[in-house]
C-alpha cells in the first residue's frame, strides 16, 4: 500500500485504535491492480481521528459531517477518507441511508456494504479480513452482495447501477440470483437522483468492459425506469434510458450483419476507446434502428434509412433530458448523424469530401478549426468500431486512414475568423472596419476562393478596403 496510507494506519494503532485500508482499494490490490483511492475504517470515533492527525500535523476536514461519522485526512497531498466503524439503516430515501450508528467491530461495518468484492479490509501488516467471501468470489470474477440481494437493492437503489458500473470495471459477472432479485427493487429508483444516476452512467460507459455493464442496464429493465429531478421545490420524473428498450427485438439482415441491433451496438461499444464522447456515440449510433417509419424491408432484407438522422434527434433528446454538458450533446449527436455519411466518403471513392467539410465549417456546430478537426478523427473511430461490429473481418484501416486525412483538411478549414492566420497588417489597414473585412475573407476562404495565407489574406484585404473607399467615393 502506500506510504501515506501506511502512516495513518500506524498512527492510529499507535494510539490504540484498530484501523484498516477497506472496499475497492483492497479488492485491486489482491486483483494486483493500481488502487484509484483508498478508504480507511477505524474503530476511532470522528473527533479521535482529528486529535491523532493533529498530533502528526496532518491537516483534515468534515466531508459529510461528523454524523455519518467521516473525516478526511491529507497525507503527503494523498486525501483519505478515513470513517469510524458504523452500522446503518434504510427508509423512505432510495440513496442515503436514515439512521446511521457507530459500530463496535469490523464485521458489523463490512456486513453493510455492497458487493462481497467490496467488503474486505486490509491492515498495516498486508493481512486481509474477508468476513463474506469477497477474496473467493474474485477468484471466480463474479458479482454477489453482501447478504440478501433483493435487500440491498431495496436499501440503496443506486447499487443496482453500480452492478452495471462493477461489470464493465472489473469483468466481473454478476451471481443469478443477483440479477434475477434486481426488477425487485426498480420501484425504488424512481426516488434516486438524476444527478446521480447520470454518474453511475457516465462511469460505466468509460469502464473497459462497458458493453457488459450496458447489457445488464438495458435487458434487465433497469434503463427502462426513471429517476427525479428537483426544480422549483418540486421533483419531476425523468426516464433514463427507454429509448434503447426495443433493439434486443430488432433483428438485422446477413450478410452484412451478423448481430442483431442490441449485440451490434454493444459490438461497437467495445470498439471504441473508453472516451465518454466516442463511447456514447457508439451506443446510440442505431439507437433508431426499427423505429415505426425507419424500419422497412427491401428485397427481403431489413432496412433503416434515416436512422442516422433519427437517431441523432434521440441522441439530443436523450442526452439534454439527462442534463449532461451542452458541448458534449453537440458532438455525440453530429457523430450520430455524420456516422453514414463518413461511411459513405471513406469507402466509397464518390462525393466530395472537401465540399462537406465547408458545410462543415459553415454549419456545422463548431468553434474552431482544432474541433472541426477532433470530431473527423472521432468520426473515424465511430465509423471503424460500426464496421467491425457488423462483422469481426471488416478491415478498417481505410477508414482510419480516411480520418486523419480529413482532421488535416480541417486543421486547413477556418470555422471563424480565429482560424484566420492573418497578421497585424489587416487590421492596421482595416481598423474599425476590421471585423468585416475577415468575415468577407473568411466567406473565401471557406469556400475555397482564397489560401489561408498571412501574405494572401493582407492582400485580399487591402483589395476589398481599396473596393469599400472605391464605393464610399461614388455614393459621395
Amino acid at each position: 500500500m502506500l506510504e501515506a496510507v501506511r502512516k495513518v494506519l500506524t498512527a492510529l494503532n499507535e494510539q490504540g485504535y484498530e484501523a484498516y485500508i477497506v472496499g475497492g482499494a483492497v479488492r485491486d490490490l489482491l486483483c494486483h491492480w493500481e488502487p484509484h483511492d483508498y478508504d480507511i475504517t477505524t474503530s476511532a470515533r470522528p473527533d479521535e481521528i482529528q486529535q491523532v492527525a493533529e498530533q502528526y500535523g496532518w491537516h483534515t476536514t468534515a466531508l459529510v459531517g461528523k454524523q455519518f461519522g467521516v473525516v478526511i485526512i491529507v497525507v503527503d497531498g494523498l486525501t483519505l477518507e478515513t470513517a469510524t466503524y458504523r452500522g446503518e439503516s434504510y427508509g423512505q430515501d432510495s440513496h442515503r441511508p436514515e439512521k446511521v450508528w457507530y459500530a463496535d467491530t469490523l464485521r458489523e461495518d463490512v456486513s453493510r456494504r455492497d458487493f462481497t468484492v467490496n467488503a474486505m479490509a486490509m491492515d498495516v501488516s498486508g493481512v486481509v479480513y474477508d468476513f463474506v467471501g469477497g477474496r473467493k468470489d474474485i477468484k471466480k470474477r463474479r458479482l454477489v452482495t453482501v447478504g440478501n440481494p433483493a435487500q440491498r437493492f431495496r436499501e440503496d437503489a443506486l447499487r443496482l447501477f453500480r452492478v452495471c458500473r462493477f461489470t464493465g470495471q472489473l469483468d466481473f459477472m454478476p451471481v443469478p440470483e443477483l440479477l434475477r432479485a434486481m426488477p425487485e427493487a426498480f420501484f425504488r429508483v424512481r426516488g434516486l437522483s438524476l444527478e446521480r444516476v447520470r454518474s453511475e452512467l457516465d462511469k460505466l460507459m468509460v469502464t473497459p468492459c462497458a458493453a457488459k455493464g450496458l447489457d445488464i442496464l438495458i435487458r434487465s429493465g433497469l434503463g427502462a425506469c426513471s429517476c427525479r429531478k428537483k426544480c422549483n421545490g418540486e421533483y419531476t420524473e425523468v426516464p433514463i434510458l427507454p429509448e434503447f428498450a426495443h433493439l434486443a427485438e430488432t433483428p438485422q439482415s446477413p450478410p452484412f450483419h451478423i448481430f442483431d441491433a442490441w449485440f451490434h451496438t454493444l459490438a461497437a461499444v467495445a470498439q471504441v476507446p473508453p472516451d465518454l464522447t466516442l463511447r456514447y456515440a457508439a451506443f446510440f449510433h442505431d439507437v433508431a434502428k426499427g423505429l415505426p417509419g425507419i424500419r422497412g424491408i427491401h428485397k427481403s432484407r431489413y432496412t433503416d434509412y434515416g436512422h442516422d438522422a433519427k437517431g441523432a434527434e434521440i441522441t439530443t433528446s436523450v442526452l439534454t433530458r439527462l442534463e449532461e454538458p451542452e458541448e458534449l450533446i453537440r458532438r455525440v449527436s453530429w457523430l450520430v448523424k455524420t456516422h453514414m455519411k463518413f461511411h459513405y466518403f471513406a469507402n466509397t471513392g464518390l462525393g466530395d469530401p472537401e465540399k462537406w467539410l465547408r458545410k462543415e465549417a459553415l454549419s456545422g456546430p463548431f468553434k474552431r478549426s482544432a474541433e472541426l478537426a477532433e470530431a473527423m478523427e472521432q468520426a473515424a473511430a465511430v465509423a471503424a468500431a460500426d464496421a467491425k461490429a457488423c462483422s469481426g473481418a471488416a478491415n478498417t484501416a481505410g477508414t482510419i486512414s480516411f480520418g486523419r486525412f480529413m482532421s488535416g483538411l480541417a486543421l486547413q478549414m477556418p470555422v471563424t475568423v480565429r482560424d484566420l492566420h492573418y497578421d497585424r497588417r489587416i487590421p492596421d489597414a482595416c481598423g474599425r472596419q476590421t471585423g468585416a473585412c475577415l468575415r468577407v475573407l473568411l466567406q473565401r476562404v471557406q469556400s475555397n476562393g482564397l489560401e489561408n495565407d498571412p501574405d494572401i489574406l493582407a492582400k485580399a484585404a487591402e483589395k476589398w478596403l481599396l473596393r469599400q473607399c472605391e464605393a464610399h467615393t461614388i455614393d459621395e
